[in-house]
């Protein structure tokens, strides 16, 4: 992967408290994780940006390097990776979610 992909992904996160990279887009989930990491997200009322890896084959590939995590959808809160959709299922049973956005100071949309 190249510098500039990292760069591009770097920014991309930066420029977003918080921010999913997925599979289609927040209207049209194209796999069964963005689906349901799109869900908790908005369940939680936050509001967030998305990126959509099928767009881009670098950043695809790019973003699995950037957080040394295997799959997609992944999340990042404040430039800070979370996890996949898996993690962000899990820590949102146990409330864990919504206390990191609190704590991170990501207000709700509602």
């Amino acid at each position: 992967m190249t510098e500039d992909t990292q760069a591009r992904i770097g920014q991309i996160v930066r420029d977003n408290d918080v921010l999913l990279f997925m599979k289609g887009t927040p209207l049209f989930p194209q796999c069964g994780f963005s689906s349901r990491a799109v869900a908790i997200l908005q369940h939680l009322g936050v509001e967030f940006g998305s990126v959509d890896v099928l767009q881009d084959q670098a950043i695809r590939q790019g973003i699995k390097q950037y957080s040394d995590w295997p799959t997609i959808p992944q999340l990042y809160v404040k430039g800070e990776f979370v996890g996949g959709s898996d993690i962000m299922m899990e820590m949102f049973e146990t409330g864990e979610l919504a206390q990191l956005f609190e704590a991170k100071g990501v207000v709700s949309a509602s």
